[in-house]
């Protein structure tokens, strides 16, 4: 709601308010968000939901052509989730999806929002810069790779 408040973006209560065609950030897609989708996010929008982390399993996609995408690993600086890999506020992956098609400014100023907005980015700022010169899906899949926790 602090994003609305501060007209940092447009709230809807439905999808069907959705702009058909629009990006989704949806934790379980197929193929993640890049460079490669900034078209379609310029002209469509990227849509971010609100949604408990504890029901987000509850997530059926709109009957709308809205294509999922999801964001690479990333770890969280939001109170609740602080230092959890994956668990990112709707801010936090909001602001990570405009630094990695490339609106670092608009993605910087999301963030400044919140006391702890510039943590997220000196947690991230590694993963992200390099997630911002990935050309695709496919290359961002490989850069992520470089960053995942080595199991033992």
């Amino acid at each position: 709601m602090r994003l609305y408040r501060t007209g940092n973006i447009e709230l809807v209560r439905s999808l069907r308010e959705v702009p058909s065609g629009a990006l989704v950030l949806d934790p379980f897609a197929e193929k993640a968000l890049s460079k490669s989708d900034l078209d379609v996010a310029i002209s469509r929008g990227i849509v971010a939901l609100d949604y408990s982390w504890k029901n987000i399993k509850k997530f059926r996609r709109s009957p709308k052509d809205l294509k999922p995408r999801a964001l690479p690993y990333l770890v969280a600086a939001n109170p609740t989730h602080y230092g959890r890999p994956t668990i990112l506020s709707t801010a936090e992956a909001l602001a990570a999806a405009l630094f990695i098609l490339g609106e670092k400014a608009q993605a910087e100023k999301i963030m400044s929002i919140f006391k702890w907005g510039r943590v997220f980015f000196e947690l991230n700022r590694e993963p992200l810069e390099a997630y911002s010169r990935a050309s695709d899906s496919t290359e961002i899949v490989e850069v992520q790779n470089q960053f995942l926790p080595s199991s033992k």
